[in-house]
């Protein structure tokens, strides 16, 4: 891996009517072309995400949408697409022409994102100095006026943007309060069908790079050498994290006092909140005959014989929990009567998709009050493995104690 990936990016997502000026401003902050501009209404028809480097703020995404007034069904459905990049923007910028009247589409939109409670910055477009009566309420609120023709306020964009460093809600990372400096760490990770070639997937790799920037040791092997290596280390490792896969064989080599989490977990928690899982857990144990089960997997990648959304966990479903189930499969949610008829949901951890994008999912699934597991607790549930998975988790754990035991 060379580059941030989008998961990991602040998102700043641009909205406002046609040709308001936001894939000029875009252009501009980046200071090449990247996106296309021209005079003709509508000429960004869906969120285009440039990604790009802010000082201090690091690696953030840019995501320039369609117009706020863009007309017929395909207009209605490319606004259904602003609203659904707003849920889960770390920043909005509220593009808007200087001298137009502030249009009652503006208005609501602007209402409608000013209840996530997350910053917003205000940008005059075709600024010269003056405002439209109806936009000096705008100026309440962090705002730059900048010429789209000329880089003529950029730098106050990118100095305003800056400034919201504080008010931007990021990542937990993905050992925070699990581990601290000089702690040694044993990883294992599977080399299997589904394992990319000549690489490591993103949560190993993160998980690495984390572990060495705590200042701790991190050894890595694979499941069938775990046993072997552990009894020689010499030292007992702080932690051990697997693939959920492998939940079952890294368990039965390690001493029962052994701290043991997966990836899968360690990403769900750092994407969204591991209680909704814990406390569905229930439901899963009383699952009804023929009841349908959704699976949610967010990312893309070459389905191998043994996929674990479409093979492996379906079969260990039916054998261990409802035989009688049938499944579906999702890449991604728009809205709560996507899960109707729906009697469970199993996600995937979520690392190629932001926190915002991970919450925003769970809050339409917990809108319907369908039970929702993740990768990772369903693995460590039908396998036997909790509530050891989650002890360094301690609300988890201990809404899990007071729930089943």
């Amino acid at each position: 891996m060379i580059h941030t990936p989008l998961a990991e990016r602040l998102r700043f997502v641009l909205f406002g009517k046609r040709n308001a000026g936001k894939s000029s401003l875009i252009n501009n902050l980046a200071e090449k072309p990247l996106a296309i501009v021209s005079s003709h209404p509508g000429t960004t028809t869906d969120p285009v995400i440039f990604p790009m480097e802010l000082g201090e703020l690091g690696p953030v995404a840019f995501v320039d949408t369609a117009g706020l007034d863009d007309e017929g069904e395909l207009g209605e459905l490319r606004i259904q697409k602003t609203r659904e990049r707003l849920l889960t923007a770390d920043v909005g910028i509220f593009v808007t022409p200087s001298c137009d009247i502030l249009t009652q589409k503006e208005e609501a939109m602007l209402r409608e994102f000013q209840k996530t409670g997350r910053p917003l910055l205000i940008v005059f477009t075709f600024y010269t100095g003056e405002l439209h009566p109806s936009k000096q309420s705008l100026t309440s609120y962090p705002w730059v006026g900048v010429d789209n023709t000329l880089p003529s306020g950029i730098p106050d964009v990118r100095k305003r943007l800056l400034s919201m460093k504080d008010l931007i809600q990021r990542e937990p990372e993905l050992l925070e309060g699990l581990v601290k400096e000089n702690d040694f760490v044993l990883l294992v990770t599977p080399i299997d069908l589904a394992a990319p070639k000549g690489r490591l997937i993103l949560p190993q790799v993160e998980t690495i790079r984390e572990l060495l920037d705590r200042d701790c040791g991190v050894m890595v092997v694979k499941e069938r050498e775990l046993s072997s290596f552990y009894h020689r280390l010499g030292i007992k490792p702080a932690l051990v994290i697997t693939d959920s896969q492998a939940f079952h064989k890294v368990a039965a080599d390690l001493p029962f006092d052994q701290k043991l989490t997966s990836f899968s977990l360690l990403m769900a928690r750092k994407k969204g909140n591991l209680l909704p899982f814990v406390e569905s857990l229930r439901a899963f144990s009383h699952f009804p005959p023929g009841g349908k089960v959704l699976i949610l997997e967010a990312c893309s990648h070459h389905r191998q014989p043994d996929d674990i959304g479409t093979v492996k966990i379906p079969r260990l479903f039916t054998q261990m929990v409802e035989p009688t189930a049938t499944f579906s499969w999702k890449k991604h949610l728009t809205c709560p009567e996507e899960v109707e008829g729906f009697n469970a949901v199993i996600m995937c951890g979520g690392c190629m998709v932001s926190r915002r994008h991970y919450e925003y999912t769970m809050s339409l699934i917990q809108e319907k009050h369908i039970p929702i597991l993740n990768y990772g607790l369903f693995l460590a549930w039908v396998h036997g493995l909790l509530p050891r998975a989650i002890e360094m988790f301690p609300e988890a754990y201990e809404r899990y104690l007071a729930l089943y035991t």
